[in-house]
């Protein structure tokens, strides 16, 4: 996957505001609309641009609970890690899901509406699962920065 300096600013605009028109992005990028269509259709069928989503407020969808959970398993083996991730996919509280290195396999960011509702999630998630050997959960205070944009390198104009 490549992409040139037009493709970098592109994906810097529609990072910050995936809602502007081609119009706008061709105008700030400094192409016409019709360039920065086909641009935009290059950079999505090629997996560059992943998906266009919103961001949702987990408190204003009544999910104020916020946790951070490291999930260590008994023992990593293909079918049960692939068996995990799959559970995560499947889970709908289950907000963001990473294989890891270090002190855990999986970090997990998950909402919930209380903390029972945690807890009935924890008993069916982890402690149903004999899998898992150690489950930390940290309780989001504050959530200081959240957002997908990645830093864009822009390539050089050889």
């Amino acid at each position: 996957m490549q992409y040139d300096r037009l493709d970098a600013r592109i994906l810097e605009i529609v990072q910050k505001n995936n809602r502007l028109t081609s119009e706008v992005i061709g105008e700030l990028a400094g192409l016409s609309a019709t360039a920065c269509q086909r641009r935009l259709k290059r950079l999505r069928s090629e997996g560059i641009i992943e998906a266009d989503v919103s961001i949702v407020s987990a408190k204003a969808a009544g999910r104020p609970i916020q946790l951070l959970v490291l999930v260590s398993i008994e023992r990593e083996s293909s079918e049960i890690v692939d068996r995990f991730k799959n559970a995560i996919k499947s889970s709908a509280e289950v907000v963001n899901g990473y294989y890891v290195t270090g002190d855990a396999d999986f970090v997990l960011y998950i909402t919930a509406r209380t903390m029972d509702d945690y807890e009935q999630f924890t008993r069916r998630f982890f402690y149903d699962n004999s899998n898992i050997k150690a489950v930390r959960t940290m309780v989001v205070l504050d959530r200081v920065k959240a957002g997908f944009a990645v830093p864009i390198e822009h390539p050089s104009e050889d």
